[in-house]
This record gives C-alpha cells, structure tokens and sequence, in this order.
C-alpha cells in the first residue's frame, strides 16, 4: 500500500537516497531540506504528488507552516523520517564554539521536535502512523572530537523513547541508527577513508525496506538498518 512520507534533510546525502527509494517502491514523499537550489533540482525530477520545500528545521515557524501546508495538500502522512542533521568539525569540545554547539543541538534536536510538535497532533487524532528519528551509532557509543554530535544523538535516543511512552496506541516512536555510511558528513571525520564504506545509494537500497517494514509494534524499540 502506498504511503505518504514526510522525510526532513531530503535534499542530500543519505535523505536524497531515501527520497529515491520511497519513489521508486510507489511512496509519496514530502520532503524539504535548506538549499534552494537542492529542493529546486528535486522538483524537478519528481513531480506531483510529491512535495518538496525549502525549509530550516531549527526555526520553528517555518516548520509550523511547512506542515501546515503539507497536511492541507497531502493530508496526514504514515510514516515521518526526522533524518536532517550537522556534525561539528571534528575538535576537542573545549576548543567548539558556543555557536557551533548551538547549530548542531539546533538541526538535530530541536529539529525533530519542531517537525513532531507539529505534525504528531494529526497523526494522534487520525490514530496511526510511524516516526523514526534518525540517531547513529554515535548515539549509542562515543568518540573523541564529536561531543557535540554524540549529545545530540543521545538525546535522540532517550528522546524517542520517552516519547514512545507518550503515544498511543496505533502510533510508534522508532530510534533508528542507519550504520556508517560514505556520506559527506563522514568524510568530515573518516576523510577518505570514509570511501570504504557503502555509498548513500547502496544503502537505501536496504534502509528504506527496513524503515517502510517498522511497525506500531517496534514502538519504543531502537532499531539499527540490517548491515549498518
């Protein structure tokens, strides 16, 4: 059965594939990312029914607005795939700046509970619906010069399953850590050798099964993509 899938960061990296991937298997994506140019070139290769807009997940009012409009064109979506995320430059925490700390804290937490703010009260009155946020084996572990991103991805995790616990039945809060994956955001860490691992595209191929087969049952559960 078709979905309609509300993906954040659908303009690059390992959005870009998904947006891809939920296509290609009949889904309707609504996605938005922060380049213009990014979302123009997505409009263009993938026409109506799917939506893309330019959207700054850290403000908000844009998000509130943003969904707004996506629940009067395309009405509430099934599945919600909070994937949008910075990392710092690779550094000591002590020598990151304050507003470099607030950037990422900014797009990876404060991100995903705008868009849930918004969109989970349609989700909960309809009674179904899946979200996923997206978290990293930097969630789950550590390493040295990305404090910032790990905090950001913990809270990812024990605030996805708190929410879990808030939700009812029929809805499902699901942590997902998608693996290590050839992305640019890698390549700030790994360098090249971040080329050693499987590219955007490869693993789409099996990231989306696995995200579209979570179910209101896997509430609460943090799940990792099969061969992350």
């Amino acid at each position: 059965m078709s979905e309609t899938i509300l993906l954040t960061g659908a303009t690059r990296g390992l959005g870009r594939a998904m947006t891809a991937g939920f296509v290609e298997r009949g889904h309707t994506v609504v996605g938005c990312g922060r380049s213009v140019e990014q979302v123009e070139a997505l409009r263009s290769e993938y026409g109506e029914p799917h939506r893309f807009d330019v959207v700054d997940v850290a403000d908000d009012a844009s998000v509130g607005d943003w969904v707004r409009g996506v629940l009067e064109t395309h009405g509430t979506p099934d599945r919600v795939v909070n994937n949008a995320a910075l990392i710092n430059a690779s550094a000591a925490l002590w020598e990151v700046s304050a507003e470099e700390f607030a950037a990422v804290m900014d797009v990876n937490v404060d991100g995903t509970v705008n868009v849930l703010r918004h969109v989970l009260p349609a989700m909960i009155e309809r009674g179904s619906g899946v979200v996923v946020n997206f978290s990293s084996g930097w969630g789950r572990s550590t390493s040295a010069e990305v404090a910032p991103y790990c905090a950001s991805k913990w809270a990812i995790e024990g605030l996805t399953q708190a929410l879990a616990q808030d939700l009812p039945d029929g809805l499902a809060a699901v942590p997902l850590n998608p693996g290590i994956i050839d992305t640019d955001m890698l390549r700030s860490c790994f360098g090249g050798n971040a080329s050693s691992f499987p590219s955007p595209a490869k693993w789409a191929s099996r990231a989306v099964p696995f995200i579209l087969s979570l179910v209101p049952q896997h509430n609460g559960q943090p799940a990792t993509v099969p061969g992350g």
